[in-house]
């Protein structure tokens, strides 16, 4: 589903008793905007492990400044990039401390927005998004881009703020599916910001990726004992198997994959059961990461990395539509 709005409200006017600084940075944002922009440079933020980053990177655009609050994710990003990593907590990091920029990304946490949240009585929304609002009305961007689930539709508040902002064109697509490059289910929302116009483009049907071609040759993974009590009807549910010789999908990739990972298993007839969890790297790989990113941190710490994590191809996406829009 595509829509596409605008708000009616007229931007407010400009006040004649600004403070020096605040005049002093605007004419610093005008002065970055009047550049030639021959690479859209943008900020990330809640930006995990860098997922994202590394879609739009790949998207044609640049990526100077990553804001996330989580340590080990804040060392992913540092091993794999070579741009500005701000560890800080977004509810306190003051908009005036990042830098102009063309574009901003906001990935914030979706587990309270997600169905599985109903499962603990905790699909409440935060107010997360508030910090993400606010960065983006101080700034004030020529495009914003954000990520979360499907779920995020249901809190009208929160898809008002985002949708809704004074002279901002907005555009949202729900669901982008990754099964469209990947062998994963997992379907997201992505909404596009712009202080112009613009037809930004759903994302193309391509060949994706099968369970099959992301599997390791020789998986090297211990398999605990949970896994065998899940198999055997000992837990509540029973594991989603996916087979790659059927062409199966792989269920969503979930954070907490490393805490209980037996409830998504890979047939492989050369393991006990004729079943075994996924690796770490094919864990990846249904994300779209490369061999080459490096992950820090605990196996458990790893899987939640990754499970938290944007599909790769769709941060690409997101990054050569933003880099179309600025060569328009």
């Amino acid at each position: 589903m595509i829509a596409l709005t605008k708000s009616s409200r007229e931007p407010a006017r400009q006040a004649t008793f600004l403070f020096p600084e605040t005049i002093e940075c605007r004419q610093r944002r005008n002065a970055f905007r009047r550049r030639r922009t021959t690479e859209p440079v943008g900020n990330s933020y809640f930006s995990g492990a860098g997922l994202f980053d590394l879609g739009l990177r790949r998207g044609g655009v640049r990526i100077q400044q990553s804001f996330e609050l989580d340590e080990t994710c804040c060392a992913t990003l540092r091993r794999n990039f070579t741009h500005d990593v701000v560890q800080t907590d977004l509810s306190h990091a003051l908009a005036k401390h990042s830098r102009e920029c063309d574009f901003m990304a906001f990935t914030h946490p979706c587990t309270k927005y997600s169905p599985v949240a109903n499962l603990h009585q905790t699909r409440t929304g935060d107010d997360l998004y508030l910090h993400a609002l606010r960065q983006t009305v101080l700034k004030r961007p020529e495009v914003y881009v954000h990520e979360n689930v499907p779920g995020m539709k249901k809190f009208a508040v929160v898809m008002e703020a985002i949708t809704e902002l004074p002279d901002y064109y907005v555009t949202v697509f729900c669901p982008v599916q990754a099964c469209t490059w990947l062998p994963q289910k997992r379907d997201r929302l992505i909404a596009f910001g712009s202080r112009r116009p613009f037809a930004w483009r759903p994302p193309e049907q391509s060949r994706a990726v099968t369970l099959q071609e992301i599997l390791d040759e020789s998986p090297d993974v211990q398999i605990p004992d949970y896994v065998y009590h899940r198999l055997r009807g000992q837990y509540r549910d029973r594991p989603i198997i996916s087979d790659p010789l059927s062409g199966d999908l792989a269920p969503t990739c979930v954070a907490h994959y490393g805490q209980d990972m037996s409830t998504r298993l890979v047939r492989d007839v050369r393991f006990p059961e004729g079943v075994r969890p996924y690796t770490v790297r094919e864990y990846a790989r249904l994300q779209g990461v490369p061999v080459d990113f490096e992950f820090s941190g605990t196996t458990a710490q790893q899987y939640r990395q990754i499970g938290n994590g944007v599909a790769v191809p769709v941060g690409e996406w997101a990054g050569r539509e933003i880099r179309r829009y600025f060569a328009a």
